[in-house]
């Protein structure tokens, strides 16, 4: 099966909505009929055995199974790589009562002959000396960002608490890091428990909500207000960037309510590949609510005219 096209929930045989017992309860079922302790070597019970453990390694996770419901199967699989999902994962506390052995360990580099990753099976010989150098867990904090860091870059102080002392680390955030977007700080999230190398600490952007601006994927919408004569004649606006500059738009004559005008670069630049998203300004014409005599009478005599 397609990374890109599996179904999670499928796999284990269970809704979206099942809790974290349903699923453990599920994988547990499954485990047993295809385990290679009890499938002596069936190569195609060995593939779905990888497969059921990928998928409740995911869903068993909280922060994983969120990022899978959120960005879907291929969105989840562009965030984590087959080394994420198992990172730090320990399959031993499921398997010590079901009267099978340990898991093994999976392998995920190029083995010769072929690439990809494998399961090792039993206690000894290699998985006691892969077991020693597993990686230690990864853990994410989640950053919030101001839409102009996101539209410029900056470099923040990230100060969080970590088994009960502060970790103050200073990072460079690239301009276009938008929410759910991750930098991966290798070697700095938990220790492993076998010795191992240390887990990844991955910096999450949250983007805040801006007075100005609002952010639709890498695309930015301002509104401008203008008066009806303005509407109705044509004027010259200023509009803001996310940069703190301003760009001369032009309304032409007769210009509706809510029409929408681009500018083609000025949105938010792409974190990965090259280009800006765009600039889109909603123009909102202004209704007078209470008008003057005199302005009654000029717009009586233009309603003389058939205006």
């Amino acid at each position: 099966m397609n990374m890109a096209e599996k179904n999670y929930y499928k796999l284990l045989g269970v809704g979206k909505k099942a809790s974290d017992d349903e699923i453990k309860k599920a994988y547990r079922k499954l485990a047993m009929k295809y385990h290679p302790d009890h499938t002596k070597g069936d190569k195609d019970s060995e593939e779905k055995f990888k497969e059921i453990s990928e998928a409740y390694a995911v869903l068993s996770d909280k922060e994983k199974r969120q990022q899978y419901d959120t960005f879907g199967s291929t969105g989840f699989q562009q965030r984590y790589s087959r080394e994420d999902i198992f990172s730090g994962f320990d399959f031993s506390d499921i398997f010590k009562d079901m009267g099978v052995g340990n898991t093994g360990f999976f392998n995920f580099g190029t083995k010769p002959g072929g690439s990809g990753f494998s399961f090792n099976f039993g206690n000894n010989g290699p998985f006691a000396q892969q077991a020693s150098q597993r990686k230690g867990s990864d853990l994410v904090y989640e950053l919030p960002l101001t839409l102009r860091e996101v539209g410029m870059g900056t470099n923040k102080s990230v100060n969080f608490q970590h088994k009960g002392r502060t970790e103050n680390l200073s990072v460079n955030i690239p301009a276009g890091m938008t929410t759910g977007k991750k930098l991966r700080l290798s070697g700095k999230g938990e220790s492993s428990p076998h010795g191992g190398p240390p887990g990844d600490l991955f910096i999450q952007a949250k983007v805040l909500d801006d007075p100005l601006f609002s952010l639709e994927g890498y695309d930015l919408h301002v509104n401008r207000e203008i008066k009806l004569t303005d509407a109705i004649l044509g004027a010259n606006i200023l509009v803001p960037t996310v940069e703190g500059k301003e760009l001369s738009l032009k309304i032409p004559p007769g210009t509706k309510h809510k029409t929408k005008m681009r500018f083609s670069g000025y949105g938010i630049p792409r974190m990965q590949g090259s280009g800006r998203g765009d600039l889109y300004v909603i123009i909102h014409v202004a209704m007078p609510a209470e008008i003057s005599e005199q302005q009654r009478s000029l717009i009586g005599k233009l309603a003389e005219t058939g205006l």
